[in-house]
């Protein structure tokens, strides 16, 4: 689980990269819109230190977060101070209310384990579906799209605060074992943490599958921003 170390440099770090939070909610924001205009209530599961959020509620009039790491739960309510923001698990959220479209954005899906848990949780999320809602899942690589070994490295530089991260991918069966090592620089000294993922690398027909298990009609779309693509799916009035 992201620790408060990482909460704080990550978003600024991949900012550095090229990242835009708020171009990919504008896309996905277009996306839902296009599918089901008028829409105005939307919920991010998964939605880390609100970065898709705040660009969301440029577009929605009603915007929700669920979050499971306390810190990165923490950045959101300090940045988003009038939105609704929920400790939840994804597998078993239970808000109690419906709305228009529900994202999950980030490969936030693919730090649950099995197949199952990843069925789990697209089922609880079109439970939280108004009929016909939006539900847009961003996910990790998919196995034959994944490259094994790879290395990544990153320099970030802000007027007080220097962030080195480098980052190792490795394949382990079903999963990408993420090795990352992050060395910040500021006022207060130098100091080192290390930060190790496990992403499963769940397959194309997998997701299908789980969306047209929840009861929604799903479809991938390539291109997307970050280059994985996207799931978008919508839910059938009959499963209300």
């Amino acid at each position: 689980m992201f620790g408060p170390q990482h909460a704080a440099v990550y978003e600024a770090t991949y900012r550095s990269r090229g990242k835009s939070w708020q171009a990919e909610a504008t896309d996905v924001a277009d996306r839902i819109l296009a599918v089901r205009p008028g829409a105005t209530r939307l919920l991010d599961v998964g939605c880390g230190t609100g970065a898709h959020l705040e660009s969301f509620a440029d577009r929605f009039a009603h915007v929700e977060g669920v979050e499971i790491a306390p810190a990165m739960l923490d950045v959101a309510r300090r940045r988003l101070p009038g939105v609704a923001l929920h400790a939840g698990d994804m597998r078993d959220f239970r808000l109690g209310v419906t709305f228009d479209a529900v994202t999950c954005l980030f490969t936030a899906i693919n730090f649950l384990g099995t197949v199952a848990e990843m069925r789990a949780a697209v089922a609880t999320m079109a439970r939280h579906l108004a009929p016909d809602g939006v539900l847009v899942v961003e996910p990790w690589w998919f196995p034959d799209r994944f490259i094994d070994g790879h290395l990544g490295g990153d320099l970030m530089r802000e007027p007080d605060r220097v962030v080195a991260r480098v980052s190792r991918s490795t394949r382990q069966g079903r999963f990408t074992r993420m090795e990352e090592r992050w060395l910040v620089c500021d006022a207060h000294g130098i100091r080192e943490f290390t930060q190790v993922g496990l992403l499963a690398m769940f397959t194309r027909d997998e997701y299908l599958d789980a969306f047209a298990a929840a009861g929604c009609d799903g479809s991938y779309v390539t291109g997307w921003l970050t280059g994985r693509g996207l799931f978008v799916a919508t839910r059938d009035p009959v499963n209300e």
